[in-house]
């Protein structure tokens, strides 16, 4: 399988571990090797409740007994989509109201872009230095990494990029602005948080010029930082919410979210403002509504600050310089490139899957299940440490 791999599917690196994996279940993938492997990554923060959870393979089951597809995206009213669509804004404040399901979150940033636009009427965007929104043309040009971007160019005009944290960049955001788009804890860069009540003053900046304000929550989203959404923890709600990874449980899926005002700019002058042929698929869906219920109903958001607490009292190194992020979404500093790849290959040896970050490879990414009780954490974190011990 693995020469196959190689030979025939797509490779994003010269470098791709080539895992051949057998089944997983729970915070455990299993090789073909025969052996088990802990899972710190969650599929890049994807498997919300780890894997195979049983609620989520129910719905999934259950829904493809009575039907796949049936027609394109807001034409037909299906029991899953919508019911996913009202949970979210039962569980989401005001305005947040309705829902746009996609297929992945970077098609959710270019929707949120182009709904930005309609409604302001404006053309100029703000993003950030060192932000991630996905690597689809409009995705990778509100991205803030020139190395990942120069080769693709010319990608959207009229985008321009600010500092996060800096409260400076501030007038560089006027009446021309449609929309600033921003990740509340910007992920690639290292998992860096907003501090000093930073995004309540871009908010007010942003109303004060008429801009909306669009929250990228496509990582931390789904509970990974002990509330729903982590905007929650910082006193802002956004114009437009992207969602995305976690949301799905498993399985392919992106959406944004704002005021009925706002989203129904797309349904006229022209209609058909953003048109998907599988976004809202009933199968993805009826995944989303089960996970997004267990998140919700389980008592697991409650738990994340205790495991977030747990990581930092074991993560204490020599070799270890600092810990960002919060609850579940940890980036541990290991000083160079090349030694984090390396410990994370010797992890993996030692049945541990830890991963990198995306533009900072000196840091390792923690991110696991929501579900990872104590002794998973725990043996985890001795085979990170062991591993610094022997290297």
């Amino acid at each position: 399988m693995q020469k196959d791999f190689f030979s025939y599917q797509a490779q994003t690196t010269k470098f791709a571990a080539g895992f051949e994996v057998d089944k997983a279940v729970g915070s455990y993938i299993f090789g073909t090797d025969g052996k088990k492997y802990l899972d710190f990554v969650a599929g890049v923060s994807a498997n919300t409740l780890g894997h195979s959870h049983p609620k989520v393979v129910e719905a999934i089951k259950e829904q493809a007994d009575k039907y796949l597809h049936v027609m394109v995206y807001g034409e037909y009213a299906q029991e899953k989509p919508v019911a996913l669509c009202k949970l979210l804004a039962e569980a989401t404040p005001e305005p947040l109201e309705i829902t746009y399901l996609v297929n992945s979150g970077a098609e959710a940033i270019d929707g949120s872009l182009k709904l930005a636009k309609r409604y302001t009427g404006r053309e100029e965007i703000i993003s950030f230095k060192d932000s991630y929104h996905g690597n689809t043309h409009g995705a990778l040009s509100v991205s803030g990494n020139e190395f990942h971007k120069r080769e693709f160019r010319p990608l959207l005009p009229m985008v321009s990029f600010i500092e996060f944290n800096n409260e400076k960049d501030f007038d560089k955001i006027t009446e021309k602005t449609a929309c600033v788009i921003l990740e509340t804890i910007q992920g690639a860069a290292g998992f860096l948080v907003p501090d000093n009540d930073y995004l309540i003053k871009l908010k007010k900046r942003c109303e004060d010029v008429g801009a909306l304000l669009i929250l990228d929550e496509i990582q931390p989203g789904f509970g990974r930082t002990g509330k729903l959404f982590s905007f929650e923890h910082y006193g802002v709600v956004p114009d437009i919410l992207v969602m995305g990874k976690g949301m799905g449980g498993g399985v392919p899926v992106g959406a944004f979210m704002s005021s009925k005002e706002i989203m129904d700019s797309l349904s006229h002058s022209p209609k058909l403002g953003h048109i998907t042929t599988f976004g809202g698929n009933p199968l993805i869906a009826a995944s989303s509504y089960a996970t997004l219920k267990e998140v919700l109903e389980s008592g697991l958001m409650d738990l994340v600050g205790e495991k977030e607490k747990l990581f930092r009292e074991l993560l204490v190194h020599p070799k270890i310089r600092n810990v960002n992020g919060r609850g579940l979404m940890l980036a541990v500093n290991l000083g160079s490139p090349e030694y984090t790849l390396d410990v994370a290959k010797k992890c993996m040896e030692k049945g541990l899957i830890v991963f990198w970050q995306l533009y900072r490879n000196e840091y390792l990414r923690i991110s696991p299940p929501l579900t990872i009780s104590e002794g998973e954490i725990r043996e985890g974190c001795r085979i990170i440490l062991d591993v610094l011990n022997e290297n």
